[in-house]
């Protein structure tokens, strides 16, 4: 399951831009329109308009994991989006949903895909889930958490596959993710990480390419 990787100073916040006044934008300026654009989005007080329960992927559901577990972002507009990392809830569905609504478990994913194909969302892919252990790679990634363990092999059912992988086809498109696997890895893979998931028995040649087979054509 995914953890926090709300440490480190790698990143501009949105207090950073607070005292770093107008110099965030002469700065921004000489990098770039690219680089002015997102500076604004990391002005305190600046955020796009949200809807409770709006959902990013039509064929999800919402629960709305606590907010102690994520930060309130505006991505892709102030952190580019160009990750996908995988990972195994080492428990129950439900368990799993109960963890990410527990202010005090301090870790949450974007979505989370049931063996039986259910995909529920639990943070807008707008805001930075803690799922990874890295904070950088919180803010380019969406996180996708799947139900089981990793050393069951028959907890990775057809209908998980199918449906995770049209969940990254749809993450893929909208964000203009390359389907490789140097952008969609697994939790293990983030540097940094002292996790094993998704573990031996995830098959990530099928995955890949069921990822690309339901991307249009």
């Amino acid at each position: 399951m995914g953890d926090t990787g709300k440490k480190g100073t790698s990143r501009r916040t949105r207090r950073a831009v607070l005292f770093g006044g107008l110099g965030v934008f002469a700065v921004a300026a000489v990098a770039g329109r690219d680089e002015v654009a997102r500076a604004w989005w990391l002005v305190p007080g600046v955020s796009k308009r949200r809807e409770d329960g709006a959902l990013d992927h039509a064929g999800a559901s919402w629960t709305a994991a606590s907010p102690a577990n994520w930060r309130l972002a505006d991505r892709p507009d102030d952190y580019r989006v160009d990750r996908i990392v995988v990972h195994v809830t080492q428990g129950s569905f439900a368990t799993s949903v109960d963890a990410f609504r527990n202010p005090w478990h301090k870790a949450s994913a974007h979505y989370i895909v049931r063996q039986d194909g259910h995909i529920e969302q639990m943070v807008r892919e707008l805001d930075v889930a803690f799922h990874s252990g890295s904070r950088s790679m919180n803010e380019r990634s969406v996180g996708i958490e799947h139900e089981g363990f990793v050393d069951r092999p028959q907890d990775f059912t057809d209908a998980m596959y199918e449906a995770s992988a049209r969940l990254a086809a749809d993450i893929c498109r909208r964000y203009g993710i390359p389907a490789d696997r140097k952008h969609i890895l697994g939790h293990s893979e983030v540097p940094g990480a002292d996790h094993t998931d998704p573990g031996r028995h995830w098959d990530w040649e099928r995955y890949v390419r069921l990822v690309g087979e339901a991307l249009p054509s």
